[in-house]
């Protein structure tokens, strides 16, 4: 791990490996969270191999008073403190992020928050010239939905800088100025963004080619692509399993056969590829229509795919 300064002489803690790699920076006040998150697993393998690099700066050494102060009472009274706009500012211009030219834009950062989830490379917000291959988002709870999806359309850009909030909030006018987007992790509070990022960057870093030791492995899991965006499939070899196309993955076994009285599945010992690639259809459609019922309603099922599903729910 190396350590960056910077003008006022305090340090950010900085995982930076040399080599072309993808990078995110993140602006939090607690960059000591960070430290065991980054040290294993795939993460630390992505650093090491120079396909990922982390950054990680403290808002603190952008204020300047002798306290260090980052928040401050709400306008119009309320629970809680707000973080301050000024140290974010100077924080995110450190990182060469220059505010947006808010008049001229068609719509907001907080408006494509409630768009819904479609491609962040496209449409009003989508940026132009050096910064073109680069996003500010805002962890909170008030942003659309990161998915899976959302996931893939980061893991092709060249840098993320990921804003942790704490406390009630962060001022609006950083979101206006700065951000491209709002990212919410799930339909709950937390006591702040660090763990929201930490997922962020997880789910991105893991689909950047070459992070993961088989590049298969970020196509056929839950909410993958579908069979026609599958790529890498070898030719010749026959494929014993559908891409679930945003649906729930199915179950998996291994070694041994039988373990405390239960059987792993005849199907999944025969061999017969056909049959083991309509068994796992079938499995991931009932996981789905068990769990995420919601998400039938979003992906676009096959005729087959609608005969199987009506027998399961005869079958209920």
């Amino acid at each position: 791990m190396s350590v960056s300064g910077n003008r006022r002489g305090n340090t950010d803690h900085a995982y930076i490996i040399e080599g072309t790699s993808m990078r995110f920076d993140i602006i939090t006040i607690f960059p000591g969270f960070f430290a065991g998150v980054f040290e294993h697993g795939i993460v630390r393998r992505a650093q090491a191999e120079g396909l990922v690099k982390v950054g990680l700066h403290d808002l603190r050494n952008f204020t300047h008073d002798r306290h260090r102060t980052v928040d401050d009472r709400p306008f119009g009274g309320g629970e809680g403190m707000v973080l301050k706009p000024e140290p974010l500012a100077e924080a995110l211009e450190s990182l060469g992020i220059l505010p947006h030219d808010v008049e001229s834009r068609s719509v907001s950062a907080h408006d494509l928050s409630r768009a819904g989830t479609g491609p962040l490379l496209e449409g009003a917000l989508a940026p132009e010239g050096p910064t073109a291959s680069t996003r500010v988002i805002l962890l909170s709870a008030q942003g659309r939905p990161f998915t899976q999806a959302v996931a893939r359309d980061l893991a092709r850009l060249e840098r993320v800088v990921l804003i942790c909030g704490r406390y009630e909030g962060v001022d609006e006018r950083i979101t206006e100025l700065y951000c491209d987007m709002e990212l919410s992790i799930g339909d709950y509070v937390l006591s702040g963004g660090e763990l929201a990022a930490a997922v962020v960057l997880d789910a991105t870093m893991r689909l950047i080619p070459g992070v993961l030791g088989n590049e298969a492995s970020g196509e056929f899991e839950s909410f993958g692509v579908s069979d026609a965006a599958i790529t890498t499939d070898v030719e010749g070899v026959p494929r014993s399993q559908h891409g679930s196309g945003g649906l729930l993955d199915y179950p998996h076994y291994t070694r041994p056969a039988e373990f405390r009285g239960l059987r792993a599945p005849e199907i999944l010992l025969n061999g017969d590829h056909q049959q083991i690639r309509r068994w796992r259809r079938e499995q991931q459609l009932r996981k789905t229509l068990e769990n995420r019922p919601d998400l039938l309603q979003q992906v676009q099922l096959s005729k087959d795919d609608l005969k199987l599903l009506e027998s399961i729910r005869r079958g209920r």
